[in-house]
């Protein structure tokens, strides 16, 4: 395992885990939100959330399906992959995933 493209994120899933089947298995999908405060100049207390994308396959996946769902805590680490595609209409998009390669519950149940 490389350490070059490494990301460990904790936060609480914004949904319920999205499950896409394939003839030799399936995906794991689920948003993380996860939150920062500082203090910004003025001495006021900032609260900055950040969205992230978690794709998992194979026994993370599994797990994901049963026993995540919104609002679960959990701590994830995994690859950071950027992903673009041409819609039907010639529209170019840009994605940002974790590939989720660890995965722990954390919090309550």
């Amino acid at each position: 395992m490389s350490l070059r493209n490494r990301v460990t994120l904790i936060g609480r899933t914004g949904k319920d885990v999205e499950t896409v089947k394939f003839e030799k298995g399936k995906i794991a999908k689920v948003s993380l939100a996860t939150t920062d405060y500082y203090i910004n100049g003025l001495g006021e207390k900032v609260e900055e959330t950040q969205w992230h994308n978690l794709v998992s396959n194979g026994k993370i996946a599994d797990l994901m399906e049963k026993y995540v769902a919104k609002g679960k805590e959990i701590a994830v680490e995994g690859k950071v992959v950027y992903r673009s595609w041409d819609d039907k209409d010639g529209t170019k998009h840009f994605i940002t995933e974790i590939r989720v390669d660890q995965l722990l519950f954390i919090g309550n149940k």
